[in-house]
């Protein structure tokens, strides 16, 4: 029962990398038509190389996975996949992190992986009424020179890129690395984003927030160990993009039973669901949305709050947030009704 009330629930995805929607037979697909052999002789024997004991060994199959893409019309074919997908979960709004420093270093032309994906998203809205903000994500492993660098190529694309954010390995690699970067987008007018507190401690966080200035966190795992940081996050109803799935993916925790949405509900905190690399982690919004279901003891009123949450969190004008937040009461009528 909790299952179909899952799935007509209209919601909003806030945190997912295009490149981690790659399923293993569109990749197949592509490296074929791209003249790719793949180090795995099928799609089984990619599938079982998707079990990862820490964030890094998942980075190293992505970027193997990322290196299929090459035409405008790859980018496309694998948005357009994701949208299907979401539009068959009641996805209503979705805000797209993509990684061009990933596809330039491959000789692949910034215009080239935009276009393929923006494409693919306007056909998505006019198709499905998913509306949609594509964010450009920074890659933390390198240096804030060539973030620097990918951001004036972004700057020509304002009117398709919303938003700038943080990703890839965590460790070592904090926010304040990207201080400056950050402040530069902020001067052109983007929304701000960054991954802190999923592998990283709370200090990253509190980074993200007093040196990056972000609009919204994600993952922020971590923010939990740190009582001061909770009532912060909670006074300045700064949202935060959780991925249960992913967390045990990649073993940020041991077990769903043991992740921390629960205490993050409990406290106040504007959390939301999302999927991160659905194809990676076994995955998609309703999934994630199905896996800590249990945990929240099937209630269907927290699933509508984090459905709540996750449009109020968006990057949305007024009219469209609240049209979506009136989809969600409508919903709730028609189940009591």
């Amino acid at each position: 029962m909790t299952q179909s009330f899952i799935t007509g629930l209209p919601k909003a995805e806030l945190h997912v990398h295009i490149e981690g929607t790659f399923e293993p037979e569109l990749m197949f697909q592509l490296a074929e038509r791209n003249g790719i052999i793949l180090p795995y002789k099928n799609v089984a024997a990619l599938q079982a190389a998707y079990e990862f004991n820490r964030l890094q060994d998942f980075l190293d199959i992505y970027y193997q996975g990322m290196n299929v893409l090459r035409t405008e019309q790859d980018f496309f074919d694998l948005t357009w996949a994701y949208l299907q997908k979401v539009n068959g979960q009641s996805v209503r709004h979705v805000e797209i992190f993509f990684d061009p420093q990933g596809h330039v270093a491959r000789g692949i032309a910034f215009e080239t992986a935009l276009n393929g994906i923006h494409t693919a998203l306007v056909r998505g809205q006019q198709q499905f009424n998913i509306s949609f903000g594509l964010i450009m994500c920074f890659l933390r492993h390198l240096d804030e020179a060539d973030a620097l660098a990918t951001l004036q190529m972004a700057l020509p694309h304002k009117d398709k890129i919303i938003g700038v954010g943080l990703d890839s390995s965590e460790k070592g690699n904090p926010p304040s690395k990207f201080q400056g970067v950050f402040a530069k987008a902020r001067e052109e007018g983007f929304r701000l984003v960054a991954h802190a507190g999923e592998e990283g401690p709370p200090e990253y966080v509190y980074e993200a927030l007093d040196l990056l200035k972000v609009d919204r966190i994600d993952h922020g795992n971590a923010s939990m160990q740190d009582p001061a940081l909770i009532q912060r996050l909670v006074n300045e109803q700064m949202a935060l993009t959780v991925c249960p799935l992913s967390n045990t993916k990649l073993c940020v925790v041991d077990d769903i039973t043991h992740h921390p949405l629960p205490q993050m509900l409990a406290a106040g905190i504007k959390v939301t669901i999302n999927s991160d690399d659905p194809a990676y982690f076994g995955g998609y919004l309703n999934e994630n949305y199905a896996a800590v279901s249990d945990i929240l003891g099937n209630d269907k009123e927290l699933l509508a709050q984090l459905a709540r949450n996750s449009f109020s969190a968006a990057f949305l004008e007024t009219p469209r947030r609240e049209s979506l937040l009136a989809e969600i009461d409508a919903y709730l009528q028609r189940q009591k009704d």
